[in-house]
């Protein structure tokens, strides 16, 4: 198992990615516990992890309360020993779609605030236990917006450019107590608009183009990437779990590209 014996924090794990690399982490062997907004959600990947003979605790948690995730990291640290991986797989809904003559500042500002902090206090919190254990992984997420250019997501791909940034420099400051620090690039995920905040964000797209939202990732997949599709929950979870594994003990400071060659690097 790639992730025997390893305690793993997932922020965000009621969503669409957060819970599929959750249940992947626990196949491999992971202690899960699993933070974030929604309950009943939590308590449903819970429940599909303790079923495969996986170990899942749940607690419900707004990632921008800091006190609340120091205290949450603090109690999971005292009870297990430390902190081995943590992935921040959390969404905020946002607006996409509108130019910027017709995009408010409020709109703009909000997702760059947002993951900007989410991804401050979740680092702040796990880091000094990982320091003490003299190691662990962080994981982060981003989008492609981080690096395309284009019309509709600026508020989108600017705060994707900061997660992936605050990322490598986080690598550079904890490297020496051991730590790594990745952030995964997926594309959009067709199976997971269903299941997460992604619609609502997709909706203000699809409205301009005249298209349904399966329609236009349908359309994005073969025009705009090399392999003629998007990628799948299973493939970033799959992803996500080497990365946090020792077998990529050699990786950090990296942007992983899952983008199924909508980017190349």
């Amino acid at each position: 198992m790639l992730l025997e014996n390893k305690t793993a924090v997932i922020y965000g794990a009621g969503g669409a990615i957060g819970g599929a690399t959750a249940r992947t982490f626990a196949r491999e062997g992971a202690q899960v516990f699993l933070a974030g907004r929604t309950p009943a959600r939590l308590q449903a990947v819970a429940r599909d992890i303790v079923a495969a003979d996986g170990h899942a605790e749940v607690a419900t948690l707004d990632v921008l309360d800091q006190a609340a995730v120091d205290a949450h990291a603090d109690a999971i640290a005292e009870a297990t020993g430390g902190i081995d991986i943590t992935f921040n797989a959390v969404g905020f809904t946002h607006v996409q779609g509108p130019p910027l003559a017709e995009l408010t500042l409020q709109d703009f500002m909000h997702p760059v605030d947002a993951y900007a902090r989410a991804h401050f206090i979740v680092a702040k919190a796990v880091a000094r236990h990982m320091a003490t254990r003299g190691g662990g992984v962080i994981l982060s997420l981003s989008t492609p917006g981080a690096r395309m250019s284009g019309t509709g997501f600026l508020g989108n791909g600017v705060a994707s450019a900061a997660v992936e940034a605050f990322s490598r420099l986080l690598a550079g400051e904890l490297g020496a107590s051991g730590i790594r620090v990745v952030c995964l690039r997926p594309h959009a995920i067709p199976e997971a608009v269903a299941h997460s905040h992604t619609r609502e964000v997709f909706a203000g797209f699809a409205q301009r183009t005249g298209l349904s939202i399966e329609e236009m990732l349908a359309t994005h997949a073969q025009t705009g990437t090399l392999l003629k599709r998007l990628p799948t929950l299973q493939e970033v979870a799959d992803t996500a779990t080497f990365v946090a594994s020792d077998r990529a003990g050699a990786m950090t400071g990296a942007i992983v590209n899952l983008s199924c060659g909508a980017l190349v690097d």
